[in-house]
């Protein structure tokens, strides 16, 4: 006997299971198919519907793109709450996140300087914190 025949008969018989196994559950399957077609169908139509509704929703609802160029705040609102020049320095800082004393080491001036900015920023703008001042400053173009 060769030393390969057992071998080839483990694939052979290997392979002639795997078939039937397929062919049993393709015939279970076609089975399931006739007595639940309708759950069939309407799961198909579903996953349509579903990619459908992402598809649309990606397309419609997609973040607004902001301009290229550098960001200009917004002169006319900044003229109309009266807004000193230092003031929308530490507004910009305010809206990056800094705190007061990083926001003091950047511009060169004590902590308390910063201080009075961001109680003068927040009278102007009708805010009593940080991040209700910063939504404002956005929502009138004063910061990106």
């Amino acid at each position: 006997m060769d030393a390969r025949s057992p071998w080839k008969t483990v694939a052979f018989y290997g392979l002639a299971l795997a078939a039937g196994t397929l062919a049993l559950q393709w015939l279970e399957y076609r089975m399931w198919a006739r007595t639940h077609a309708l759950a069939l169908y309407l799961a198909i139509v579903g996953a349509a519907f579903l990619a459908l509704g992402v598809w649309v929703g990606a397309k419609l609802f997609r973040s607004p793109t902001r301009p290229a160029g550098p960001f200009e705040p917004n002169a006319r609102a900044l003229e109309s709450l009266g807004i000193t020049e230092r003031e929308a320095d530490v507004l910009q800082l305010l809206a990056a996140g800094r705190s007061n004393k990083e926001i003091a080491k950047e511009l060169g001036v004590s902590p308390n300087t910063v201080k009075t900015h961001v109680a003068r920023l927040y009278e102007k703008l009708g805010a009593g914190r940080r991040t209700a001042a910063v939504r404002s400053a956005r929502e009138l173009g004063l910061v990106p």
